[in-house]
């Protein structure tokens, strides 16, 4: 039988949201969500205007150690992150280095995307959007193994080509985030990694989040599980590197994730810091294309969702939402967001493949937050 041991910490929030009320009904659902899913460990935030109001930490992050999980647990943040590439290529359309329909292959000179056709030329929009008809690709190594992922520009210069012209069809690429990263970094003239710690972590105050853990953060690295088809087990799952790691090969905390929620939903602002233009966001939120509305990846929303630039929005119950996944074989994390109430739940895990699990939880603990506005919180702690 399984043991989920709980902490959490509750914050008093100037606005009238009652959150024992919500926690007392929500850590139910959390527990089940664990145990349905089969996840060792989860570290959940909650989000009203620009703050946290909410964190808690469930379950064992090492199941062998019994390490309990806290909100301090690194996690790998997987494609939670490509929001991130996105707003750093954003930065640089907001100084005038390209604009959205532009051709992409008018911009590279060591190399180009091959195969496409110049009369159905691939964009940035379409990179953005799924729609470029490059393939999803990954192309994992075991982090411990003897071979490495090819450097960024060598892997682009040989893999980089279209398997279908653009629009033809929703497409999932790591490989277009891969080449979003490549182009940050040609556009801004700084190495990628340089470019998104300055301009992305570090404004957000992201200081545990990193696409190498740093010694301090890997003494609080979660473990990676699967599960076994057969018994039900859950089985440690071998690290991975990958040849698109700007698409998400990327290990944080979730109170850095609930910064990043915070400038989301707070028009690109965090702490008084804009980080991107209100207008450049809200195209961010717009769907992109009505063609290819309905149900994201066949995972989330309802018959308006669809992609805007990276993010997953649609709208229910008259509110507008926008949300991301991300999942490698052992992590599976989950963002949503309410941008009318400015509401905000964030979740990092250890389960396998459980993105089911994480967005009935998501959208949970929104309701909640919704149906208990209105009621004062009072500060309290639990252990």
């Amino acid at each position: 039988m399984a043991v989920i041991i709980l902490v959490a910490s509750r914050i008093t929030f100037a606005q009238t949201i009652n959150i024992d009320r919500v926690v007392a009904e929500l850590e139910p659902e959390i527990q089940r969500t664990l145990l349905e899913g089969k996840i060792p460990s989860a570290a959940i935030a909650l989000i009203a205007g620009d703050r946290v109001i909410w964190t808690g930490a469930y379950g064992n992050s090492n199941l062998w150690a019994r390490t309990p999980a806290t909100t301090s647990t690194v996690y790998l943040i997987g494609s939670t992150f490509k929001a991130m590439s996105t707003f750093a290529l954003l930065q640089q359309m907001e100084q005038g280095k390209f604009k959205l329909d532009d051709r992409v292959n008018d911009y590279l000179t060591e190399f180009k995307i091959q195969d496409e056709d110049p009369k159905h030329p691939v964009t940035f929009r379409h990179l953005l959007t799924h729609t470029s008809g490059l393939p999803g690709d990954f192309g994992p190594v075991p982090v411990w193994g003897d071979g490495a992922p090819p450097a960024l520009e060598e892997y682009l210069r040989k893999s980089l080509k279209v398997d279908k012209p653009p629009m033809t069809s929703i497409v999932y690429s790591n490989m277009a985030y891969t080449l979003i990263g490549y182009l940050v970094q040609k556009f801004s003239g700084a190495p990628y990694k340089q470019y998104i710690q300055e301009r992305i972590f570090a404004p957000l105050e992201m200081t545990s989040t990193a696409f190498e853990p740093r010694p301090d953060m890997e003494e609080r690295l979660s473990i990676p599980y699967t599960v076994e088809e057969k018994t039900g087990s859950q089985t440690p799952a071998v690290r991975l590197k990958a040849a698109v790691w700007p698409a998400g090969l990327v290990y944080g905390t979730v109170l850095n994730q609930a910064n990043w929620l915070i400038a989301n939903l707070n028009g690109g602002v965090f702490k008084g810091k804009r980080i991107i233009d209100d207008q450049t966001l809200e195209q961010m939120f717009t769907r992109q294309y009505d063609q290819f509305k309905g149900p994201v990846e066949g995972l989330w929303g309802n018959e308006t969702a669809g992609f805007g630039l990276t993010w997953w929005v649609q709208v229910r119950d008259g509110d507008r939402y926008f949300a991301h996944s991300g999942s490698v074989p052992g992590y599976t994390a989950f963002l949503l967001g309410n941008r009318d109430r400015k509401l905000g739940f964030a979740i990092l895990t250890n389960g396998n493949r459980a993105h089911p699990h994480l967005i009935k939880l998501a959208d949970r603990a929104i309701d909640l937050l919704k149906k208990y506005t209105g009621q004062r919180a009072v500060e309290s702690s639990k252990k």
